[in-house]
């Protein structure tokens, strides 16, 4: 006997479409989307299509009409509800664009619930196209198969985002002068959290005494060796997830 072939199969194309989406309600997909499903993907009437909302979490559609325009899917199963992550913010300071597009894309891909463009002293960069920032979230989630898209706050300063920071989130950041063994403090660590990274020139004297004034902060160390801005985002990222269980 033949087995029957599991639906939806893992080759199924996997898009983020505004929600909520529910059960038995058609979804009309335009643009870029279309043309992707249509055109690259070659999808027709009758196949399965993965939509995720960023609200009720990751369906199993079915292709009922595939135009030059426009694809109509009907969701016909929830596979998954929207993940829960660790409370963990990532606030990187910008870099250049191809350098920070890959902090954007790879810390989405670790699992990160937030990450926070920070503007310091010797920021290369001082802005962020939110909606190339967007694309790239969206598509790296895509790709890894989240169902929960990461907020990307607006670009602060390091004054503006220390000034305003919360009282029960622990603020750890990468001192190239020193501090406690990250693995160990994270380890330590119950609640919500956040990491700090400095850019390409790491943090001038100034911000880093203003920084280590915040009651909420700790230094920490991330080894001997000098990490680039993208390198050390993404280190300890996976560090401070693999410790707070989430791999």
């Amino acid at each position: 006997m033949v087995a029957t072939p599991a639906w939806p199969p893992r080759s199924a194309p996997r898009l983020f479409v505004p929600g909520p989406l529910a059960k038995g309600a058609a979804v009309t997909i335009e643009g870029g989307q279309a043309h992707y499903l249509s055109k690259v993907m070659r999808i027709a009437a009758g196949d399965a299509v993965i939509l995720c909302d960023d609200e009720t979490g990751e369906w199993a559609c079915e292709v009922t009409a595939a135009g030059k325009r426009d694809v109509i899917v009907i969701p016909r199963e929830r596979l998954r509800p929207r993940e829960q992550v660790p409370d963990f913010t990532l606030c990187a300071a910008l870099l250049k664009k191809p350098n920070f597009d890959l902090v954007l894309e790879k810390a989405t891909e670790l699992g990160v619930r937030s990450i926070q463009p920070v503007i310091t002293r010797r920021c290369v960069a001082d802005r962020l196209n939110a909606e190339r920032a967007r694309t790239i979230v969206t598509e790296a989630a895509e790709q890894c198969a989240r169902t929960a898209l990461p907020a990307i706050g607006e670009p602060l300063k390091l004054d503006a985002l220390l000034r305003d920071w919360p009282q029960d989130r622990a603020l750890f950041f990468a001192d190239e002068t020193g501090g406690e063994c990250a693995a160990t403090r994270f380890a330590a660590h119950k609640g919500p959290a956040a990491l700090l990274i400095g850019p390409e020139g790491g943090f001038d004297d100034s911000e880093r005494a203003l920084i280590r004034a915040l009651p909420q902060a700790h230094a920490i160390t991330l080894g001997p060796r000098i990490l680039r801005g993208e390198t050390a985002s993404l280190a300890a990222t996976a560090l401070w997830m693999a410790l707070a269980g989430d791999w």
